[in-house]
């Protein structure tokens, strides 16, 4: 069953931030049409139905392309993703090898590799789907994802603040999202309990009625990615893929996730942003799909 929409009324937003990373700046006015836009992220009971519908089979579930991947062995480039694992102990937070491992077999329904399962977790984000795999979800679904000024229209909900919800990260210290408790990479109390994704819907919906919009799974976007705002360029930028992704080719993350943490990550906000390449798959990447 294909997640309710929202429709939103559209119009000019602030977009972007002068305060906290470089890539976000500078904040400028942006209009967007009316839109709908899916309640939450697609779980992966939505997306198993998606499967088992068309037969589909995501780029992480596909052996590695020797052109893609030149010098590589032939015995590495076997179906696969990354897998986030913590560390044992506090480490340089410039050097995320340490807590990412490329993992065969990992896949969107073992996301944490062949000995783990989606059977206890059908109502949470859906991961592990590389941009291809969010494409091909959203056509089936007679939908597209949404654009990077779609999706942070939607996220500040007419909000003109540091967070969705309002300048603290946690008014009267309730956790508004699901991001990285205790210090990252190591030590994760869990945001209520989950150290990990949550079910969708766990946490309170924005003022348009939506949630996970922050926190839990970044969100592809169909925007390429740029170090930073052009405002001559209002118009949000499309980018076409092929079935199996771009690895030249850098789309815009939204949202932020439960691996977002103060110290290493302080991306939970409406304005942040970061960027994969079209063939990633990882354990902190869902999606959420828009009509109209």
């Amino acid at each position: 069953m294909l997640t309710e929409l929202i429709d939103l009324p559209g119009g000019d937003f602030l977009m972007g931030s002068n305060d906290f990373y470089p890539e976000e700046s500078p904040a400028h006015t942006v209009t967007v049409g009316p839109f709908s836009i899916e309640r939450h992220p697609v779980t992966n009971a939505q997306f198993d139905e998606f499967a088992a519908a068309t037969g589909y089979v995501t780029v992480a579930e596909r052996a590695l392309d020797p052109a893609a991947f030149p010098g590589v062995p032939p015995e590495e480039l076997v179906a696969g993703a990354l897998v986030f694992t913590p560390t044992s102990g506090p480490v340089d937070l410039r050097a995320w090898r340490q807590w990412w491992t490329w993992v065969p077999g990992a896949c969107w329904r073992h996301p944490f590799g062949p000995g783990s399962t989606i059977g206890d977790r059908l109502q949470h984000p859906v991961v592990q789907v590389a941009y291809p795999d969010a494409a091909a979800y959203a056509s089936w679904a007679g939908r597209r994802l949404p654009s990077e000024a779609q999706w942070e229209y939607a996220a500040r909900a007419s909000a003109v603040s540091t967070y969705a919800w309002g300048d603290e990260v946690a008014p009267g210290d309730q956790l508004m999202a699901n991001t990285w408790q205790g210090r990252f990479p190591y030590l994760n109390h869990g945001a209520r309990g989950w150290a990990g994704t949550s079910p969708v819907g766990t946490f309170a919906p924005n003022a348009f009625g939506l949630v996970d919009m922050i926190g839990n799974v970044w969100e592809w976007t169909t925007t390429r990615y740029s170090a930073g705002h052009d405002p001559k360029n209002a118009s949000p930028s499309c980018c076409p893929t092929s079935a199996t992704g771009d690895p030249s080719v850098m789309q815009t993350l939204k949202g932020g996730s439960h691996l977002c943490a103060p110290e290493y990550c302080h991306r939970y906000r409406p304005a942040a942003r970061s960027s994969q390449s079209q063939d990633s798959a990882t354990t902190h990447i869902g999606f959420r799909c828009i009509a109209g």
